[in-house]
């Protein structure tokens, strides 16, 4: 991050000293996998070391600082003995501050950032913290306030030599931290919400961001991690399945034989009993490299209302232990092979067609008979996806679907489970009575899907493919591919033997839509420029005509335009993040602005939001997120004669 904006971050700062540790470390020790409690100063003193923080390898000697932050990973390897201070603070911006301010510390996220570098002044650095040293030690509420005092001088000049050196700082690993917190709470009941929230991320963010760098999700990652500490539990205690289902997070010893099952092949049971014959529990190539301190065991802290609950109950020391050095990278990469490994094998639904279909050929359905082992007859439909041409159930009876709901609904199809929020859609809950819900968009559970028996899945996440089609024939039909309501209803209507329904729906669809047009019309200038945008307090994002906001209503169904000087760039990446500078850039001559946290006064009273043109002329239209964030066939139709009414109310002059 630019330097200034860290020291005015800083500056705004309240901070809290948790403890100061003085350790010495012989060459024969090790530290190894150590979480830090919460963001951290290390000074080396003497010696000489190889230090590992998040990934990012340190050379280090005699008078050398690094910065981390709460959660990051840190491993030490003594090659001269190392004499350093570890300390502990926490910090957070208390003072008031405007929404630019708020926006850089969300962005920028200052005491969480990973820098290194040897002081050119190093004995100024030095003298603060064996100031601080000294006087923690007495540990009573008057010392601690002048332990702050020195801790904001130190502060002060290590900002000081970080600006004349020019040293870079780097962003911690969110994946890595993802990694870490799953690896130690895995036999908890946690959620992809859970683990964002203990990461102050996103939970859409976290899951695009590990999915980009390992190809699974995060719940696909919890799943891996419980299945390979079951199979070391399986072959190497006599333990019951309930008992081991307990130990790595599971509450139903039946759902947790039908996951294994589903990942490996083989019952737990028959997992056991071949294990042992082949003698598999010597190497045990499958179990992930312990994070351990010392016996194994994570350090224990004092936790009461003190703050100070970071001291370690024995004192500040660490006890290490000569391990082998388990990798990150080699973890992930295990446990991406038990994923790819697991997909691969079992029994599962025949796939008819290899290879992939041409996007052109995505619609194309036939009509066979197929045989089963009794001899019934059996009439099955082949469908071309991505996937090759996948043969699906003539009639499906028990459908599970996730992105496409709306379509099924328009169809006259009611599934049998679907994610979450669509289970929360307004404009058709009155469709989904008996639905079962199977879990977030980005964390589905395979557990639930297995339970609901399907004997079809639709989805829009192609990375689902594999571990789907092992429950039940799977058309994926990725996010963006069909781009208005008219594919989308044509194609499933083709696909399912629905076209007479499909036909049907779409008539309605037009005339209604054509009503909204011809309204707006007569209302608004044909040359008006919308703006489809979100706001919150992290800040304001535009949108473009797929992803939902009222974008497809707005300028797909109604065909109004976007701001000229921004089309390209909204139609191209959908959504875009924009400053307050750059909002006039972005502002048309209406808006429509989801928020859950403002209404058109507020807008009008905001000095940059007042000064556009369609916010003083009344010209922008707030609705929540429960209402806009949907963009299926149904939602699109309401949201286009809704946004229809409030614009027929215009005066076109």
């Amino acid at each position: 991050m630019n330097l200034d904006e860290h020291i005015t971050l800083w500056n705004q700062a309240a901070v809290k000293i948790l403890d100061i540790r003085h350790n010495v470390m012989n060459p024969s020790e090790l530290l190894e996998a150590y979480l830090l409690p919460a963001s951290a100063f290390l000074y080396s003193i003497r010696g000489s070391a190889s230090l590992k923080l998040d990934g990012m390898v340190h050379e280090v000697r005699q008078f050398h600082v690094l910065h981390g932050g709460k959660g990051m990973r840190l491993d030490i390897v003594v090659k001269e003995e190392f004499e350093y201070y570890l300390l502990f603070y926490r910090a957070v911006n208390a003072l008031p501050r405007g929404k630019k301010l708020a926006l850089l510390m969300e962005l920028n996220k200052p005491f969480s950032l990973q820098y290194g570098f040897k002081p050119q002044e190093p004995l100024s650095l030095l003298r603060y913290l064996t100031g601080m040293e000294k006087v923690w030690v007495h540990a009573r509420e008057l010392e601690r306030f002048k332990v702050k005092g020195l801790f904001y001088q130190f502060v002060h000049e290590l900002l000081w030599q970080l600006d004349s050196q020019g040293v870079e700082t780097h962003k911690p690993n969110l994946v890595s931290q993802a990694i870490r917190y799953i690896q130690q709470h895995y036999q908890e009941s946690i959620s992809l919400d859970s683990i964002a929230e203990q990461l102050n991320y996103s939970p859409r963010h976290l899951s695009m961001t590990f999915k980009a760098q390992t190809g699974a999700s995060p719940i696909d990652y919890l799943i891996q991690v419980r299945l390979s500490h079951a199979k070391e539990l399986l072959l190497t205690t006599d333990a019951t399945l309930r008992d081991i289902a307990a130990e790595v997070g599971y509450s139903d010893v039946y759902y947790f034989s039908r996951v294994f099952k589903k990942h490996t092949s083989l019952s737990p049971v028959r997992f056991r009993t071949l294990g042992r014959q082949r003698g598999l529990a010597e190497d045990r190539p499958f179990i992930l490299s312990g994070l351990s301190i010392g016996t194994g065991r994570r350090p224990r802290y004092i936790v009461n209302d003190d703050d100070n609950h970071y001291r370690l109950k024995r004192g500040g020391s660490i006890q290490m232990k000569r391990n082998s050095k388990s990798s990150m990278a080699l973890v992930l990469l295990f446990t991406l092979t038990l994923l790819l490994s697991a997909c691969s094998t079992g029994a599962g639904n025949t796939v008819v067609g290899g290879a992939g279909s041409p996007s052109g050929n995505t619609g194309s359905t036939t009509s066979s008979n197929a045989t089963d082992n009794s001899g019934t007859v059996a009439k099955t439909r082949t469908v071309s996806t991505i996937n090759g041409e996948i043969e699906i159930p003539a009639e499906s009876k028990r459908i599970i679907v996730d992105l496409y709901l709306g379509s099924m609904i328009a169809l006259g199809i009611t599934p049998v489970g679907t994610p979450e929020l669509n289970l929360k859609n307004p404009y058709y809950k009155e469709f989904l009575q008996g639905v079962e819900n199977i879990g977030e968009y980005e964390a589905i559970s395979l557990e639930k899907v297995l339970a609901l028996d399907p004997d079809l899945i639709i989805t829009g996440n192609d990375q689902l493919y594999e571990s789907f089609s092992k429950i039940a024939p799977t058309v994926v039909v990725p996010f963006g591919e069909l781009k208005n309501a008219h594919e989308e209803i044509t194609y499933f209507g083709k696909a399912l033997g629905k076209e007479a329904e499909a036909n049907k729906w779409l008539e309605e669809y037009d005339r209604r839509i054509s009503s909204a047009k011809e309204r707006v019309a007569k209302a608004i200038p044909a040359t008006s420029e919308f703006s489809i945008m979100q706001y919150n307090k992290k800040g304001t994002l535009a949108f473009g005509d797929n992803f939902g906001r009222g974008g497809q209503a707005v300028y797909t169904a109604l065909g109004l335009k976007p701001p000229a000087a921004k089309k390209d760039l909204l139609m191209k990446e959908q959504l875009v993040e924009i400053s307050e500078e750059t909002l006039p850039d972005f502002a048309g001559d209406y808006i429509v602005i989801t928020t859950n946290e403002r209404t058109i006064e507020d807008f009008k009273a905001d000095p940059v939001w007042g000064s556009l043109e369609a916010v003083k002329n009344d010209r922008i239209y707030v609705w929540s997120q429960d209402k806009s964030w949907y963009f299926d066939p149904i939602a699109t139709l309401s949201q286009t004669e809704e946004l229809a009414d409030w614009l027929a109310g215009k005066d076109s002059n």
